[in-house]
């Protein structure tokens, strides 16, 4: 857990008196002197009150009133470690930048964009109230089909698969253009929920709905149709789960149809994988912006900015500073090879290079290291090599 996050999780800990420190919480030590006010007050009335009851009501009121005072400081404290930490966490305020959507033009983009989020991401009612507030116009057919792409996965949640079969049925041949397994995993699935849901073991109508249906994708998922058959013989489950095929029983293989349903039916409205306001958000807030801004100071301390206000660093050293931004799986949309030497990264031109040592440089350093005879020194290991003996490596 991030530390921001830690330091909220505490906070709230010690807000509810769940934390482990030793005084009661402020909701605790406020029920019992509100009791022990009740209880003086009863003796008052019932005039059962002595001479102690006054000095131990005092006693009571700044007991609980220290106990208070000592749960205030944890909490005061645990908001000044979140501040801290979230200092900590984003050293860099971001930059103010000039309107960017000022025109008319931009602006309607920006809303188009915003709309189509909401409609993506299956906010309908918040979709539809922003439209009508912005003015923006969206196809109603546009809006119909997101509507059915959400129907089709909330029937996949509850592993009803006919709909989203029927959809692929339909696109068959988009789905075959694509290499898409999206038809043969929603069978896939329904195949082992029928193994799984046997008990006792009758594995007839498994078999039965894979002869029917699976047997059509055999010359296309030959390995994986074979695995489906042997996994049989480890049946019941609890004897499947420890074998080979033990990944047949993962939720995983059903779960993970939402998304390559999602994937497919966007890519034949022709839109992207994923969804571009989110990805935004996730490098922009997820440190880009934040790391930009603090090249840029750099640079501009050492009088070396860059010429133009919409211009960013390119993978020239000599030039520009370089700036890396790692990025999660998701995000990554083609194998990318920076040469450790060089810091460039690699082309069709200047491929990456794997030595005899199994070290890996681009091709123009390869050959900037290489003597008259053709002999390298790796820059990382004592490893000498030929260069005509370096392969090219496909990532």
């Amino acid at each position: 857990m991030d530390a921001p996050l830690k330091d909220l999780a505490k906070l709230r800990a010690v807000s509810e008196g769940t934390s482990k420190g030793k005084n009661p919480s402020i909701e605790h030590s406020l029920d019992s002197l509100l009791q022990t006010l009740y209880q003086v007050k009863g003796r008052l009335e019932a005039r059962t009150t002595t001479e102690d009851t006054f000095a131990l009501l005092a006693q009571t009121v700044e007991a609980r009133k220290k106990e208070i005072d000592e749960k205030q400081k944890e909490i005061y404290n645990a908001i000044a470690r979140v501040g801290k930490a979230f200092d900590k966490t984003f050293p860099q305020a971001l930059p103010a930048y000039d309107p960017l959507f000022s025109s008319d033009n931009a602006k309607s983009s920006l809303d188009l964009i915003i709309a189509m989020h909401f409609l993506r991401t299956g906010q309908f009612s918040t979709a539809e109230t922003f439209i009508q507030e912005s003015g923006v116009v969206i196809d109603a057919t546009l809006r119909g089909k997101f509507e059915e792409l959400y129907s089709i996965l909330t029937a996949l949640r509850q592993q009803d698969i006919q709909p989203a079969l029927e959809w692929s049925r339909e696109n068959r041949e988009f789905l075959r253009s694509r290499s898409s397994p999206l038809e043969f995993y929603l069978h896939r699935s329904q195949y082992i929920r029928l193994l799984l849901a046997c008990d006792p073991p009758d594995y007839q109508p498994a078999l039965s709905y894979a002869n029917a249906t699976l047997r059509n994708f055999y010359a296309e998922h030959t390995a994986e149709f074979k695995r489906l058959m042997a996994c049989v013989a480890y049946l019941p489950k609890n004897k499947l789960e420890r074998s080979p095929y033990a990944d047949l029983t993962s939720p995983t293989v059903h779960s993970d149809l939402e998304s390559l349903f999602a994937i497919e039916y966007c890519a034949r409205l022709g839109m992207s994988r994923q969804v571009p306001l989110r990805v935004v958000g996730d490098i922009g807030a997820g440190g880009a912006l934040a790391r930009i801004e603090k090249a840029r100071a750099v640079m501009k301390e050492r009088k070396s900015e860059w010429s133009q206000s919409d211009e960013l660093p390119v993978s020239r050293p000599r030039r520009h500073t370089r700036i890396e931004i790692s990025l999660p799986p998701e995000n990554r949309y083609h194998s990318i090879f920076a040469c450790p030497v060089s810091k460039e990264q690699s082309t069709e031109r200047n491929p990456p290079m794997m030595m005899t040592c199994g070290h890996v440089i681009t091709k123009d350093s390869l050959q900037k290291l290489s003597k008259s005879n053709g002999r390298v020194k790796c820059p990382y290991c004592p490893t000498e090599s030929s260069q005509a003996n370096a392969l090219r490596i496909y990532f």
